[in-house]
């Protein structure tokens, strides 16, 4: 179970994190979760180039080692990254020095201040060390894509419900999503374009 639109009031209880981007302006910031990996992420790539769409992946710094052309290809084309731990971690399940040395670990590989914890899990402990050093980047729409309980087209609706100026939207690029994720990103892209809106990547 998930909730595709961020509450008003987690965003108020966690106001030092990046929720969306306060704007008017018609532009949508595409995230993807877990890449990069073979199967999902150069079509990813595609589908967004096809489109002039710019977005931000952030990587889990195994598959970036793993993977490293794709990951340099991420770079080439002018997408955004950002840091999602080496191995992609649970903090709630992690030991901080543990978690926080795993951060580091992917920062070796995968440059970039920004941040986003896997599961959006983080300890006060641990939050508070990567305030410091990181720009924390959660979401305001969740697709939900990740979910094998939900078909492509609720994913779908989750973004066309809750989307709007600014929306940072969380999508993954990994099998699991894979089925979803097909189906969704193309019908994203053509459904903001045709309204005149633009598909940029986060500031690092």
């Amino acid at each position: 179970m998930f909730i595709a639109k961020t509450p008003k009031l987690i965003r108020a209880f966690l106001p030092h994190y990046t929720w969306s981007i306060p704007t008017t302006e018609r532009v949508l910031y595409l995230t993807f979760d877990d890449g990069p990996i073979p199967e999902v992420t150069p079509w990813v790539l595609d589908t967004l180039r096809s489109y002039g769409a710019k977005a931000t992946f952030f990587c889990v710094g195994e598959n970036a080692v793993k993977h490293s052309a794709i990951y340099r290809q991420i770079l080439s084309e002018g997408h955004a990254v950002g840091n999602h731990t080496f191995n992609h971690l649970n903090g709630w399940q992690t030991d901080p020095v543990v978690y926080l040395n795993n951060v580091r670990r992917c920062a070796r590989v995968v440059r970039s201040r920004l941040f986003r914890p896997p599961y959006g899990r983080l300890t006060p402990r641990q939050r508070a060390f990567l305030e410091r050093h990181f720009q924390i980047v959660m979401w305001d729409v969740l697709s939900g894509d990740y979910d094998a309980e939900i078909s492509p087209d609720q994913c779908l609706e989750n973004v066309l419900d809750n989307a709007q100026p600014g929306s940072i939207v969380l999508m993954h690029d990994s099998l699991k999503a894979e089925r979803n994720m097909r189906r969704i990103l193309p019908a994203i892209l053509e459904y903001y374009a045709g309204k005149g809106y633009r598909f940029e990547r986060l500031n690092d």
